[in-house]
């Protein structure tokens, strides 16, 4: 698996990323360091987490998944050397107040929330710092369409540059970047990094998987042409492309256990939609049909896309964590991509 670059950037990683977002809520300390430990071995040398993880969000857990890493590096000296860490700093509050006071995302609190991201990770340096998502409204998870009417005052990208400048100035950040952001957001932060010789964003970190292909819809031209790199989150779709939805659903006698279907709050989200379901179900057969499982041809997908960098795949065991790896070696075939293309023209993204 040869390493590559993220962006204008100096870091090279797999193109596999361990996300951990679980760790701390269907993942214990235990079971999160041994799927650490297991990453390593394999040769990722990539991992992602967020200040606010784990997932679901509560105030019980915010700030655990980092913490749980953090524990990992201090039992094992030479590991943190080894990897590109990153992690992100919270957007507004807003349904998540115990992340800050206040409901918007100051230069002040990106600095506060660099310190609590050093401090739970008992590290020195963040080697990829992003915004998780943008505080001013967007359209994305959920919103279909831009509503200038629901535009309130926020921090300025001018003033977000120049926070993150002091992070890396001091030493604390090596790069940036952004995520679940718009064609807008990004070229705005590269223009204003350009303009006024700030750091650069170095990637974008957004939904990428047969049932959300949105990044496809300008986005990619704008990070191609920038040279910004897409980090691929959520390629099983919330585990709808695994296929264990597609025989009982999400509740009821006989539903697999997961996120969509252990937690209401990941029910209300825009994966669980009837119709992201009935998507993932096409997806997984058109898999069956032709000798691959559902997560085998979700993973390759994404794997192989030529616009994505590298895939932040989430898993909740060491054995789940062996089964996305092994997925690398699967190559599609032109049949199969045209036929993903076809169900796509049929039903879109169901999953924004």
């Amino acid at each position: 698996m040869k390493l590559v670059q993220l962006g204008q950037s100096d870091l090279q990683v797999t193109p596999i990323c361990l996300g951990t977002m679980t760790f701390g809520q269907q993942v214990s300390e235990e079971g999160a360091h041994a799927i650490l430990d297991r990453s390593l071995a394999a040769g990722i040398n990539f991992i992602d987490t967020a200040e606010m993880y784990a997932v679901p969000a509560t105030a019980d857990t915010c700030g655990l998944t980092e913490t749980y890493i953090g524990n990992w590096f201090a039992k094992n000296p030479g590991a943190r050397q080894k990897l590109v860490l990153a992690t992100k700093v919270a957007g507004p509050s807003r349904s998540m107040p115990w992340v800050r006071e206040g409901a918007g995302m100051t230069a002040q609190d990106i600095l506060t929330s660099c310190e609590g991201s050093l401090r739970r990770l008992q590290t020195d340096v963040i080697d990829l710092y992003q915004i998780h998502w943008p505080e001013r409204h967007v359209m994305a998870l959920g919103f279909h369409y831009f509503d200038p009417s629901k535009d309130k005052p926020a921090t300025s990208i001018h003033e977000q540059l120049e926070a993150l400048a002091q992070l890396v100035k001091a030493g604390k950040v090596r790069h940036i970047g952004l995520s679940n952001e718009t064609p807008y957001g990004v070229h705005e932060f590269v223009r204003l990094a350009e303009q006024h010789g700030l750091p650069r964003v170095a990637t974008v970190q957004n939904p990428y998987a047969l049932v959300n292909r949105v990044y496809d819809n300008g986005l990619d031209e704008t990070c191609h042409r920038l040279n910004v790199s897409l980090l691929a989150y959520s390629p099983l779709g919330f585990g709808l492309l695994t296929g264990k939805y597609d025989e009982t659903g999400f509740e009821g006698p006989g539903a697999p256990d997961g996120r969509v279907s252990r937690y209401e709050s990941v029910r209300k989200q825009c994966w669980s939609r009837p119709e992201a379901l009935a998507a993932a179900r096409r997806y997984n057969q058109l898999a069956r049909d032709n000798g691959l499982t559902p997560t085998e041809m979700a993973l390759a997908f994404c794997y192989h896309r030529w616009n994505v960098t590298s895939t932040i795949i989430g898993v909740t065991s060491v054995a789940q964590l062996d089964e996305d790896l092994a997925a690398w070696s699967v190559q599609l075939s032109p049949e199969v991509l045209k036929a993903i293309d076809q169900i796509r023209w049929e039903i879109r993204d169901p999953s924004l």
